[in-house]
């Protein structure tokens, strides 16, 4: 039997799970908030003509036309979402919530979604979808996860049910993050400073010699401080709920609140200098730090002219 999907959220991941599911002839609409900003409406509906998917006026019609419901909005935008959504679904309909957030957030849009009689899926996105794209490992957690995860396998996907409760699909997601990120935003700090002391080739040799399988001598640093110059804001707004998380069973999240600022902080001074990230590929970190801070070889000529 055909479902017919309505995706809340049409940045990277709902396009492509959008294009994926609409070439296998399943009937996919969308609505995205920025389709009310006049300068995002054009690209927009580009993207999803591209991707065979339907464009909708509002959230309320996708959801009026879908059957199942995927929520693949931004961490801070995520119950929110969830919560306009509730009274506007039917019996019947299915809500699959793949945002980013803590267990507590999933289980506040699981409450409401309850009230009116709908069913909730807590899934977990545990990759970067472009890659993979209808093959990114996701997990599933919910009443009803078992049936969804067949009928999703059906089309392609990856899924994994963990728990038949909400909460513990998303809770591995946001524990993985806290090292993901962390990792992120430590190789920025790192060869940011590293850089301005002539010691990046040094400093990431060393690494090599301590952990040779993770590629510190090739495309690992680029790939880890693209992903931060590429996505710091959202992955600013993802580090809030993993501090959530963690301070909702009485842990202190001492790294996971310095790693919010760390992603947002090269965002910020990229904004600052303004550098868009589509110029900046192929990425290179160097030529992005250099640019933010100057290279060392300028910043030893200003010193010695002040001598």
């Amino acid at each position: 039997m055909s479902t017919t999907f309505s995706l809340i959220g049409f940045g990277e991941a709902g396009a492509i799970l959008g294009q994926d599911l609409a070439a296998l002839d399943v009937k996919i609409f969308a609505y995205d908030r920025l389709l009310e900003d006049p300068t995002k409406r054009a690209a927009l509906q580009e993207r999803a003509l591209r991707c065979g998917v339907q464009l909708c006026k509002s959230a309320a019609q996708a959801i009026e036309l879908g059957e199942w419901i995927i929520s693949a909005v931004t961490a801070d935008n995520a119950l929110e979402v969830a919560l306009n959504a509730a009274p506007l679904m039917r019996r019947g309909q299915l809500f699959i919530d793949i945002n980013s957030v803590a267990p507590s957030t999933k289980r506040a849009a699981a409450t409401a979604m309850q009230q009116y009689g709908v069913d909730y899926i807590d899934a977990a996105v545990m990759a970067p979808v472009p890659p993979q794209r209808l093959k990114t490992p996701i997990l599933l957690g919910g009443q009803h996860a078992n049936l969804v995860a067949e009928r999703l396998r059906g089309l392609g996907m990856n899924v994994r049910v963990v728990a038949e409760v909400i909460g513990v699909a998303s809770a591995i997601k946001m524990c993985r993050s806290i090292m993901i990120k962390g990792l992120e935003a430590l190789t920025t700090e790192c060869l940011s400073t590293a850089r301005q002391y002539h010691a990046e080739d040094e400093v990431l040799a060393s690494l090599h010699q301590s952990f040779p399988q993770m590629g510190w001598d090739g495309a690992l640093p680029h790939y880890l401080i693209s992903r931060v110059a590429e996505h710091g804001r959202r992955r600013s707004e993802e580090m809030k709920e993993v501090a959530k998380t963690a301070r909702d069973v009485d842990v202190v999240p001492n790294m996971s609140q310095a790693i919010v600022s760390a992603q947002l902080g090269l965002v910020d001074a990229m904004l600052d200098a303004d550098i868009d990230y589509p110029n900046l590929e192929p990425f290179d970190w160097l030529n992005l730090i250099d640019t933010l801070y100057g290279s060392p070889i300028a910043r030893e000529s200003a010193m010695e002219e002040k001598r």
